[in-house]
C-alpha cells in the first residue's frame, strides 16, 4: 500500500470510530437525569461514596475529614448554556465509553504492519490499554473530583463573597480530572513500548526512583487544591504504586528481550 491508501485505510477504522461515539453520545443525551445527576453532579452531594469513606477513615484516625457540606450553587449564565453544556458532556461521556472501542479501531490498523513475533508480545493490548484508562478515570472521579471540589467549592476569601459556580467551570474541573487521570495511567503501556525499543531499561527507571518520589508529591500538591497533607498523600500514594508497577513491566519485557538474543 502506498502512502494515500494508508490515509484511506486509517480514514475509514477512525469513521467507524467516530460513528460508535457518536452513538453512544447520543444514549448518555438522551438519559441526561443518570449523565448529570447521578455522575456528573455526583461529588456535589454531601452523600457521595468518597465523603462517606472519609468520615469513616476519620474515625478511625481521629482526624476530622468528614464532609458533610458543600457551599455553593450551580448558575448557567447564557441563554444556551445548559444546552451547550448537555452536548459536550454526553460528547465527553461517549468518548469515555467508546474508548475501547477507539483503540481496537487503531490496533487493527496497525496490527497488518506487525511480525508475528510483535504481534504475539503485544496481544491483550486493547484490553490492558482500556483497563488502565478506566482505571484512571475511576481514580479521577473519586478522589480527585471529590477532593477538588470541596476545597474550591468552599473556598472564601471573605464571607461577603458567596460561591455561585458556573456549570461550565463545574464540568470543565470534573472532566479535566477524569480525562487526565485516565492517561496518566497509561503509563505502563507507554513504558512497555520504550523499553521494547530500548529507549528505557529497568534499572534506569530504578536508578531514578528518587527522583519520581519528588516528582509524584509535586505533582499530587499541583493537582490537589487542597492544603491538606492527607489529601496529597490519597494522591501521591496511587501515583508511585503507578511507577513501581511500570518497572515491574519494564522488567518483564527487558527479560524477553534479553532471553530472545540469547537464542
Amino acid at each position: 500500500m502506498n502512502f494515500l491508501d494508508h490515509l484511506e485505510a486509517l480514514r475509514w477504522h477512525l469513521v467507524r470510530a467516530t460513528l460508535v461515539i457518536f452513538i453512544l453520545a447520543i444514549v448518555a443525551f438522551i438519559y441526561k437525569e443518570i449523565l448529570f445527576d447521578v455522575i456528573i453532579f455526583g461529588p456535589k452531594r454531601p452523600d457521595f461514596i468518597t465523603y462517606r469513606l472519609l468520615c469513616k477513615l476519620s474515625e478511625k484516625l481521629s482526624i476530622d475529614m468528614c464532609i458533610t457540606d458543600i457551599p455553593f450553587t450551580l448558575i448557567s449564565t447564557s441563554m444556551a448554556g445548559q444546552f451547550t453544556t448537555h452536548m459536550v458532556a454526553a460528547g465527553i461521556a461517549g468518548l469515555i465509553m467508546g474508548f475501547p472501542y477507539l483503540l481496537w479501531e487503531i490496533w487493527r490498523f496497525v496490527k497488518p504492519a506487525l511480525t508475528d513475533k510483535e504481534k504475539r508480545y503485544t496481544r491483550g493490548i486493547v484490553f490492558s490499554a482500556s483497563f488502565l484508562f478506566f482505571c484512571g478515570v475511576a481514580f479521577g472521579y473519586f478522589i480527585l473530583s471529590p477532593l477538588s471540589i470541596n476545597f474550591l467549592g468552599s473556598y472564601q476569601v471573605s464571607e461577603q463573597v458567596k460561591n455561585a459556580i458556573t456549570i461550565d467551570s463545574y464540568i470543565s474541573i470534573v472532566t479535566l480530572m477524569t480525562l487526565a487521570c485516565g492517561a496518566v495511567f497509561e503509563l505502563p503501556i507507554l513504558v512497555f513500548f520504550l523499553t521494547k525499543i530500548g529507549i528505557i531499561t529497568p534499572k534506569f527507571m530504578r536508578s531514578y526512583r528518587k527522583h519520581a518520589f519528588i516528582v509524584n508529591l509535586i505533582i499530587a500538591a499541583l493537582i490537589t487544591p487542597s492544603p491538606d497533607v492527607t489529601s496529597q498523600l490519597l494522591v501521591a500514594i496511587p501515583l508511585l504504586l503507578l511507577y513501581e508497577f511500570s518497572i515491574f513491566v519494564s522488567v518483564i519485557v527487558a527479560r524477553k528481550e534479553e532471553k530472545q538474543k540469547s537464542e
